[in-house]
């Protein structure tokens, strides 16, 4: 179903696909056949350092230059040129999801403005402006492993509910990785996010989550953003995993854009994204996306 409106031209999502993949509720997930997750030998734990590394490296660059009067384009110049400075490819580009009348994803990074919650492309068209907030999400891949972080940054001065948008996203993550222990399940994990979020008065999206993340981009398991505590895959020490709190202002209604990949709130408040791939270990999880 087609809508136009004076901001967007938009379709109803009816997601049978994904970028980060289709987040199950658990009614559903219990149906689905049994996962397959990958345990890290130490050498493959190094290249993936690396590849995390390098999305760290990027998005420090990128906060030394992001400003108002920027275009989203410009800002992928920055991410994907440092990215292949430092031996990486930009997993983005090109990546296909396979679905016939989307096209494969055109740029280094989903760049997200204000209502747009994820995958947003980046075009010259497209300027920040004081008092926008920016998430933006990259993954880069070297020797093999790839490294995948979001963020959300803050342009000049914004209003008091923005800001705390954005750092109760960030916390969110922080919450849901204190269960991120051996022994410990998926479902305590995204229980802690969502609890923690419905806290604080917003909301977090229902059809996109986390996942596994190593040789490809996107691994078993699904971690969603909401769920029941004790649920969900064992962790163990090995498994890499992209813990990514996306949140809304409003309600967690979320449209698509006719572009394929742009999604955004129904309700046009705010939305934020934070992301780290993590490491389980025999004790704390590891952040290998922050320097």
């Amino acid at each position: 179903m087609l809508r136009t409106t004076d901001a967007h031209n938009f379709t109803y999502v009816k997601l049978a696909h994904s970028f980060l993949g289709a987040c199950p509720n658990w009614r559903t997930a219990r149906k689905e056949v049994k996962k397959v997750v990958t345990i890290k030998s130490k050498k493959e734990i190094e290249y993936m350092k690396e590849a995390c590394k390098v999305v760290a490296l990027t998005y420090k660059e990128i906060e030394a230059k992001i400003k108002p009067g920027m275009s989203t384009w410009e800002i992928d110049q920055i991410a994907e040129q440092t990215m292949r400075k430092l031996g990486a490819i930009p997993a983005e580009k090109g990546y296909n999801v396979g679905i016939r009348g989307i096209p494969p994803y055109p740029a280094a990074t989903c760049i997200s403005v204000n209502d747009e919650v994820i995958h947003g492309i980046p075009s010259k068209n497209k300027i920040i402006k004081e008092g926008d907030i920016v998430s933006i999400d990259t993954v880069a891949l070297k020797d093999g492993f790839n490294g995948d972080a979001a963020r959300t940054f803050i342009i000049g001065k914004v209003s008091k509910e923005a800001k705390r948008l954005v750092e109760v996203t960030k916390q969110a993550f922080f919450e849901g990785i204190k269960y991120a222990k051996p022994g410990n399940r998926i479902g305590d994990i995204s229980h802690a996010i969502g609890e923690y979020v419905h806290s604080q008065g917003f909301s977090v999206v229902r059809e996109f989550q986390g996942h596994g993340i190593g040789r490809n981009m996107h691994e078993d398991p699904g971690i969603p953003n909401y769920g029941k505590a004790g649920r969900g895959l064992r962790l163990e020490p090995g498994m890499t995993l992209a813990i990514e709190p996306m949140v809304i202002q409003g309600k967690h209604n979320i449209l698509e854009l006719d572009d394929g990949w742009t999604i955004i709130t129904e309700d046009g408040s705010l939305s934020a994204h934070y992301e780290n791939t993590i490491l389980i270990t025999e004790k704390e999880p590891e952040i290998l996306t922050i320097l």
